[in-house]
């Protein structure tokens, strides 16, 4: 049978420092908790935590089944990573600060964890607070190793960073290596290499409310894959490929397209895998494939199989989409 355009559940996670609008935003039911959620993974291959199909003939499938059956059909002429899906896409409600932290780059995660990625990431900025809100993205001009050790001595790392207010549609780009973190009040979307290596550097000092005790940092390991010689990262500035498209990322790992349109236009391409995030698309709004139509709604996250190649979105008022392909 031919695959069509896949539709995965969102995989919630509690967060102390997160917020309540994820289920909203996504369509999905109110937990019936009263817990802060800080993530919604919408499309994952993390071990554990495997996207399920919701819809369609492949309902009940995870992602993980689908490529080890037919890798090629999913992906055309690229290759899992480690036998996984190669990114992980997520939403993130951040009403606290997170942590500072680093990734490390491919071989510095395998030389610690065989068989491991690094973690390049790029994020959307949804929601910010003017007032409150911030982004920590790479060091301040000059900052060498021995002034980041003396911030993190002090209790000062944020000040050895770049930081900027965010607004709604910037977007960073985040090497392995750049130090960073999200600041409060911030709605965002990621798309990263498929990677759990996370190494905290400083937590704001916090303690958690039932051990007593702050978290566990990771200073040495961080040190140890920082890259003390990017510098600053700030939004990206988009590069137009069309009335209504731009390019936000075209890296090693992904590229990241945003499409703004009120009349129909294509996303992907024959043989190629693609994702679609819809960010905003009014009641009507639909997906085309060949003879097949599908509704697509705000927060639906679509992986469009490279046997299925380019679709077409009819948008019924104006539409946002995100669209993730493989990098090269």
């Amino acid at each position: 049978m031919p695959l069509s355009p896949l539709r995965f559940a969102p995989i919630f996670t509690q967060n102390r420092w997160g917020g309540r609008r994820l289920p909203a935003f996504l369509q999905q039911p109110e937990p019936d908790h009263p817990h802060p959620i800080g993530e919604a993974w919408v499309l994952s291959d993390v071990d554990g935590s495997s996207s399920v199909v919701v819809d369609g003939p492949e309902q009940g499938r995870s992602l993980r089944e689908l490529l080890a059956e037919r890798p090629e059909r999913i992906l055309g002429a690229a290759k899992p990573i480690n036998g996984r899906f190669p990114l992980l896409l997520k939403f993130i409600d951040a009403k606290e600060e997170l942590s500072v932290q680093v990734h490390p780059n491919d071989e510095q995660a395998a030389r610690s964890k065989p068989g491991a990625n690094g973690k390049t990431e790029a994020w959307v900025i949804m929601e910010a607070n003017p007032d409150t809100s911030r982004i920590y993205s790479g060091f301040r001009p000059g900052m060498t190793a021995a002034g980041f050790v003396a911030a993190l001595e002090s209790k000062s790392a944020p000040s050895a960073l770049h930081t900027f207010t965010p607004s709604p549609g910037d977007c960073v780009y985040l090497p392995a290596g750049t130090v960073h973190a999200i600041g409060a009040d911030i709605l965002l979307f990621e798309v990263q290499q498929t990677s759990d290596i996370t190494y905290r550097l400083y937590d704001w000092d916090r303690v958690d409310a039932k051990t007593g005790l702050p978290r566990e940092l990771h200073v040495e390991q961080g040190l140890a894959v920082s890259n003390f010689a990017s510098g600053p990262c700030p939004a990206v500035k988009p590069r137009r490929l069309s009335e209504t498209c731009e390019e936000l990322a075209n890296g090693p790992y992904f590229t990241l397209r945003r499409h703004i349109a009120l009349k129909r236009f294509t996303v992907g391409a024959s043989g190629e895998c693609r994702a679609i995030v819809v960010l905003n698309a009014n009641d009507g709004s639909q997906i085309q494939w060949n003879a097949d139509v599908d509704a697509i709604r705000t927060g639906d996250v679509l992986l469009i199989p490279a046997e299925v190649g380019a679709c077409e979105i009819l948008p019924a008022g104006s539409t946002t989409i995100l669209e993730c392909g493989l990098g090269g």
